[in-house]
């Protein structure tokens, strides 16, 4: 098939836009690996700012992560079990809880933790832990996790997979993990990548819960550019893309293999 001019106009188009959105990530890449950014490349590589970096920050690197798969664990010990009981449920109380599950995700992240400090912040202890970050990153990523499973487990017929098993004789213990959730591993494997990446990146929440002492990755790369030289906070901001690009691109890789049920 022979391409018009408009084709080549749409390609032109798509490449600008293309550029105009990942050249500042290459410059700010390329920042963190130059000795002098304000010289340029010819002021030669170097990857000294990437390990003052991690001299500096890599606790908040490693509370990042920490608080990351702690959010993942939760959320699949309550999003899994939670997205089934949606499915097999038909009543309006099932609908509305559903309703209410999604408003972390319409509400500001500023406005969840204030919530949370205006009632959780009299306990100094769990103010001060990393565990209130934990709770306010819980309540902004289930959601995500509850409606990857759930989109899965409504394009089967749980029912009648479970009725199945139920006249061989398994208990509901057999159905659910050696039925129901490998038929869902899909959904639950997207809603576990989602969640590391939100829980990762999230900045808006975290920044109202975090204290000196409970400082993420976002926090201080916020920080780093507020104080620190531009090729610090562009080593910061490798590693932070370095943590959250992998995740990305897992996560549209399984977007993109077609779910097969067993």
């Amino acid at each position: 098939m022979k391409k018009d001019k408009y084709f080549y106009l749409q390609l032109v188009f798509t490449l600008f836009v293309c550029a105009f959105l990942i050249v500042p990530v290459i410059m700010s890449v390329m920042a963190g690996l130059t000795n002098n950014y304000f010289v340029g490349m010819k002021s030669g590589l170097t990857l000294r700012w990437v390990e003052q970096v991690w001299s500096l920050y890599s606790d908040t690197i490693w509370l990042t992560l920490q608080i990351a798969v702690a959010t993942t664990l939760i959320n699949v010990l309550i999003g899994v079990p939670c997205a089934y009981a949606l499915s097999r449920s038909k009543s309006r109380w099932a609908s509305l809880f559903d309703e209410i599950l999604t408003l972390p995700i319409a509400i500001p992240g500023m406005a969840i933790s204030l919530g949370l400090i205006l009632a959780y912040g009299g306990y100094s202890d769990f103010r001060s832990s990393w565990m209130f970050i934990l709770v306010g990153h819980v309540i902004f990523t289930l959601p995500f996790m509850v409606k990857s499973v759930l989109a899965v487990l409504q394009s089967i017929n749980v029912r009648v997979l479970e009725e199945g098993a139920a006249s061989l004789g398994a208990s509901f213990w057999q159905r659910f993990f050696d039925v129901i959730v490998p038929n869902c591993k899909a959904g639950i494997v997207a809603g576990m990548l989602m969640t590391l990446t939100l829980s990762i990146g999230e900045f808006n929440l975290t920044w109202m819960l975090h204290t000196p002492l409970t400082k993420t990755l976002p926090v201080g790369l916020a920080d780093s550019y507020a104080s620190m030289r531009l090729e610090i906070s562009s080593a910061y901001t490798l590693i932070f893309l370095c943590l959250i690009l992998p995740l990305l691109v897992c996560a549209q890789l399984l977007n993109r293999k077609p779910v097969t049920n067993s």
